[in-house]
């Protein structure tokens, strides 16, 4: 449980404005439609659910592997008496007989796909799991809503940008699906006060007496708030002329240890607080950017949002690559899936831990 107040005005921290909100012609476009968000039991999912039932779509279908996760979301949906009642569906977004189930009986028009893992370090000794859940179960829902005429709508991240982690580079051949399949991939930056965040990790550390540990002094993230990110989610969905691949725009990334010294002054104002330096973890790097320099921008058609067009591979090709890592997963080949995810994802080398693991199994990594 967070013990961060939901009331921290975390534009003091950011220093700018709120992002521009969506359109009224923008949600306009939500309204009556069936929709689905998987990972919805998440910070993101569940804010995102509670700001859609103000749209009156015509149903909500809310899907988490979570049991813990999804009952919380339907007893704070019932405790809160939302006009717009919901349906929650147990399972992963990657069980092809679950979707075709779902798809079929709900028809939803729009899928909100935030279902992912997420954590770097974990991920960096979990390779083979994250590109069944995150490559592997995206590929499944993508086949579900394609059969369906379903647009998706990617939440990424800015990990996928020259990727340093497994994690990021599944992100990245996510991003690549999702484009290939006509959708839309949004990429975000570090959410403030979302579930396990690094907010989140600053508080428990003043709660346990400190210090507050930070990669190090020069350590960058962007940061968005988590109601921005469900802004800007929305605003991705009413995306005129997908695919597109999307980012917000912002200034310059601000310092973690910045973060961490506001974190102090809000819960501890009267303590010295020390700020212990640890260093990368696998996976990590110091700084993150939301597209390459080498990256075509330009604005998107909402205000807030620029289109990122970025090189990525033809769909006959990634096509050819997913299968290929499918096989690899099925049968625990990790040098072969992680051959696989760098031809997929060119730009990316498995960091040390990663490539530790693969040499167990077999020499070499990527070709």
């Amino acid at each position: 449980m967070t013990s961060l107040p939901q009331d921290i005005d975390w534009h003091a921290f950011l220093g700018r404005p709120p992002l521009p909100l969506p359109t009224p012609g923008a949600l306009a476009l939500l309204r009556d439609k069936s929709i689905l968000i998987t990972g919805a039991g998440g910070s993101i999912g569940s804010a995102l659910a509670t700001r859609l039932a103000g749209l009156r779509p015509a149903q909500l279908l809310l899907l988490d592997a979570s049991e813990s996760h999804l009952y919380c979301l339907q007893r704070d949906w019932n405790e809160a008496h939302h006009a717009v009642p919901m349906t929650p569906i147990l399972g992963s977004a990657g069980d092809p007989a679950l979707l075709d189930e779902l798809f079929t009986a709900h028809a939803p028009h729009i899928v909100f796909h935030a279902a992912a893992f997420k954590h770097v370090p974990l991920m960096e000794q979990q390779p083979l799991a994250a590109m069944a859940n995150n490559i592997l179960g995206t590929a499944t829902l993508l086949r579900a809503a394609e059969a369906h005429s379903a647009r998706v709508v990617l939440l990424s991240t800015d990990k996928a940008v020259a990727p340093a982690s497994v994690m990021g580079a599944t992100k990245r051949a996510t991003e690549q699906m999702v484009l290939a399949s006509g959708g839309v991939a949004l990429r975000l930056g570090n959410v403030l006060a979302s579930r396990d965040s690094v907010a989140e990790v600053f508080a428990r550390q003043l709660m346990n007496g400190g210090p507050i540990t930070v990669t190090g002094p020069d350590a960058r993230r962007y940061f968005v708030t988590l109601d921005e990110a469900v802004n800007l989610l929305l605003a991705a969905a009413a995306c005129s002329d997908p695919p597109a691949l999307l980012a917000p725009v912002l200034a310059a990334p601000q310092l973690i240890q910045d973060l961490a010294r506001f974190i102090a002054r809000l819960l501890a104002p009267h303590r010295a607080i020390e700020i212990a330096f640890t260093g990368l973890r696998p996976g990590d790097r110091m700084a993150e950017a939301l597209w390459k320099a080498a990256d075509y921008t330009h604005p998107a058609d909402s205000a807030g949002l620029v289109r990122v067009e970025a090189a990525r591979l033809a769909a006959a090709r990634l096509a050819t690559l997913l299968d290929r890592l499918r096989h690899a997963v099925q049968t625990r080949d990790l040098p072969a899936a992680l051959a696989a995810l760098c031809l997929m994802v060119p730009d990316y080398t498995p960091g040390p831990d990663v490539s530790a693991l693969a040499q167990h199994s077999a020499p070499g990594v990527c070709p």
